[in-house]
């Protein structure tokens, strides 16, 4: 303990020194300090035991060195300082899992349970739905050609519910209901004709700016008169709409026809062009009619 003592203050001594004292200079001045450290603790020293401690003085013998920085030293040092983050750590890990708790119980485990819940109505209560929207189809119309797509709907359906496509199977079975509910419509599609509303429109079509298209404006109405809405599609953008009211292509002589009629009388003899019976999906037309409509004029 002595020993080191002398040196570490013949080694603050040196830090002294060496900004004065270079080589030889250097080492005869730390011999003469250390020598007089001994001499003040009653020790005689021989030279030689001078020579040896200024030497293990330049050899930083009793020189702390850091080791260098690796995976076990940090290890080391994180257990050395746990007191000062181990709470905080703690504390944040105790947050973590009540987080994790509130995430399960409050998210997944509903969400689980709506998954089985949905499988459950897939497996039982969407079959039973397609198959009670096609029942009530067939009972609807004996026509071969709406119950050819309620039968294909069904299959579509059922094969979406057993493979677990939900939205899929939802769809098949809106289908089902959309088809029932135009079958079971019952309307008469008249000309409008009334102050300030137009009875017909012609349009030049881009394909062929040479043309005219002609088209009377309709309106579809049930027994008492109200507004029915019923699929059109234009043949302009090919766009798909329920509405009560379109454009009705015809060739220009019916047009004519029901122009030159409006303009003797301001008034239409027969407005009713179309009748949709219950059990069927296509209008039977009193008039020619191209098959084509527009739904903006």
């Amino acid at each position: 303990m002595l020993a080191m003592d002398v040196v570490d203050t013949l080694r603050h001594a040196d830090r002294l020194v060496e900004r004065e004292l270079e080589g030889d200079a250097r080492r005869a001045a730390l011999k003469q300090r250390l020598r007089e450290i001994y001499a003040g603790q009653g020790i005689a020293v021989p030279e030689t035991i001078l020579d040896q401690g200024v030497a293990a003085l330049e050899q930083h013998r009793f020189t702390y060195t850091p080791s260098p920085a690796s995976f076990g030293r940090s290890l080391a040092t994180l257990w050395v300082t746990r007191a000062r983050w181990g709470r905080a750590v703690g504390f944040a890990l105790a947050a973590l899992v009540l987080a994790g708790g509130g995430w399960w119980f409050g998210v997944h485990v509903p969400a689980e349970r709506t998954r089985v819940a949905e499988q459950q109505k897939l497996r039982e209560g969407l079959p039973r739905a397609l198959q009670a929207e096609y029942d009530r189809v067939l009972a609807a119309t004996t026509l071969q050609g709406p119950r050819d797509r309620a039968a294909r709907l069904l299959a579509e359906g059922r094969a979406a519910a057993g493979a677990g496509a939900l939205g899929d199977a939802r769809a098949r079975l809106a289908g089902l209901q959309t088809l029932q509910r135009d079958l079971a419509q019952d309307y008469r599609i008249r000309i409008v004709s009334r102050p300030g509303e137009q009875s017909g429109v012609w349009r030049v079509p881009q394909a062929n700016p040479r043309a005219r298209n002609f088209y009377l404006i309709v309106e579809a109405l049930d027994r008492d008169g109200r507004p029915v809405e019923v699929p059109v599609t234009s043949e302009e953008d090919g766009t798909t709409a329920r509405v009560a009211k379109w454009g009705l292509h015809v060739p220009e002589a019916e047009f004519e026809r029901v122009r030159q009629e409006k303009l003797r009388s301001g008034l239409i003899g027969d407005p009713v062009v179309g009748q949709k019976r219950a059990g069927e999906l296509e209008p039977r037309w009193s008039i020619p009619v191209t098959g084509g409509a527009i739904l903006k004029w």
